[in-house]
């Protein structure tokens, strides 16, 4: 059985949220990639204000491609998480509270995962149809000249995902 979850309690729920426990998340993610997450660290680097702000917040590593007529967003599959590997210690260490991707992540990632007391969640590739259908909106929030790449605020409806990396150190990927 899923645990329902709205991403605000996220943080609240991190000691239950063990690998393997599947997921219905609901509220507010942020989805961004590689240039994407460049343009954050840089940032944070800079001492910058970010375009929103990562305590507790959920970064979803997708490009969500424009809607057809009648909903709020096209196809919206995970991405390659790894890719965004480099910057992750530093979002984790300004209050990122999780993330959703697939695939596995570099020890440094693991360990700061642990350190920060977050998660990694995955959710099934090849499905972006499908994991649109869990999309109730879409607002533009970044970096608008990237296209599909920029920051946009997906409000989500039951997202099926998976505990892939919990808050202990618990790994799927190690199993």
């Amino acid at each position: 059985m899923p645990i329902n979850l709205h991403t605000s309690q996220i943080g609240q729920n991190i000691a239950e949220l063990k690998a393997g426990c599947r997921v219905l998340l609901s509220g507010p993610v942020y989805t961004a990639r590689d240039a994407a997450h460049k343009r954050l660290a840089a940032l944070l680097q800079d001492g910058s204000p970010l375009p929103f702000a990562l305590a507790g917040a959920t970064i979803y590593y997708s490009g969500p491609t424009p809607p057809p007529p009648g909903r709020p967003v096209g196809s919206c599959g995970p991405t390659t998480s790894g890719r965004m590997d480099t910057f992750t210690p530093l979002l984790l260490a300004n209050g990122l509270a999780a993330m959703i991707g697939k695939g596995g992540r570099s020890p440094e990632v693991v360990e700061s995962i642990i350190a920060y007391g977050a998660v990694y969640f995955c959710a099934v590739g090849g499905a972006g149809a499908l994991a649109a259908s869990c999309v109730a909106s879409v607002t533009e929030v970044a970096f608008s000249e990237l296209g599909c790449e920029s920051i946009k605020r997906l409000e989500l409806r039951d997202f099926p995902v998976i505990v892939a990396i919990d808050s202990q150190g618990g790994n799927l990927f190690k199993r």
